[in-house]
């Protein structure tokens, strides 16, 4: 059944949205982590290394922590899947280097593509939320194997530039910071607690529910859904921001 919009925007959430969580589970992650020493040994004075290192820190307690107690809090909160904001930036840092040396190549769903390109010449403005970090979103879209979509993209937000993902506050912040009024405004997402988000925030949202998918079996309560982004129709009738 296709959903229909009228919006001026769409947000994208990118794991189990976009692209595929096994992907960034088993292709990204471990390639972070076999490479958090080498990051922290050379490049620890890198002012967003440095940052990130001084909130593991923080949030680990130890302002004193050494590389290698740093290290292993960043490959625990990875075993625990935690959205935790230096993890991602420095997974962020490592991916960067990994696409652009050629190493990585970003997944899409086939339907993905197709779809942001033509919302994109229909003169939708199209965004990321996600919980990775702006620079593993840029690194993202600009090595997918169309080539780079980073064109497409008016902006991009992290946990990190907006807030934790199933707050309404982050998403008011994003309203805020595209222009965009949140009754023109559209999230894409798997996870229900971020379309509940969203929608506190006043924004449309859509739950993508992809067999397979982490969230597939929960659903995304009472949220209007699709199983692909074929079946999301959007106009832009309305007035533009």
């Amino acid at each position: 059944m296709t959903s229909r919009h009228d919006v001026d925007a769409v947000v994208l959430d990118i794991e189990g949205t976009t692209s595929a969580t096994g992907f960034v589970v088993d292709v990204l992650y471990p390639y972070s982590r076999s490479r958090f020493a080498a990051l922290l040994a050379e490049r620890g004075d890198d002012p967003d290394v440095a940052r990130a290192v001084a909130q593991v820190r923080e949030e680990i307690g130890d302002p004193d922590a050494d590389a290698a107690r740093v290290e292993k809090a960043l490959n625990a909160w990875l075993d625990d899947d935690r959205k935790a904001t230096p993890l991602k930036t420095l997974q962020g840092v490592i991916w960067s280097e990994g696409f652009a040396r050629g190493d990585l190549v970003s997944h899409f769903y086939d339907d993905v593509v197709p779809a942001l390109r033509a919302w994109h010449t229909a003169g939708v403005r199209l965004y990321v939320y996600s919980s990775g970090s702006v620079s593993a979103q840029r690194a993202w879209f600009a090595n997918s194997p169309e080539g780079d979509l980073t064109s497409l993209v008016s902006g991009l937000y992290d946990t990190e530039n907006a807030g934790p993902k199933q707050e309404a506050e982050s998403y008011r912040r994003i309203a805020g910071a595209t222009g965009h009024a949140p009754d023109r405004l559209l999230f894409l997402s798997d996870r229900p607690g971020e379309l509940d988000a969203a929608r506190a925030a006043g924004w449309h949202a859509v739950g993508i529910r992809r067999p397979g998918e982490p969230y597939y079996e929960q659903g995304v309560g009472d949220h209007a859904q699709a199983g692909t982004f074929d079946e999301i129709d959007i106009s832009t009738s309305g007035s533009s921001a």
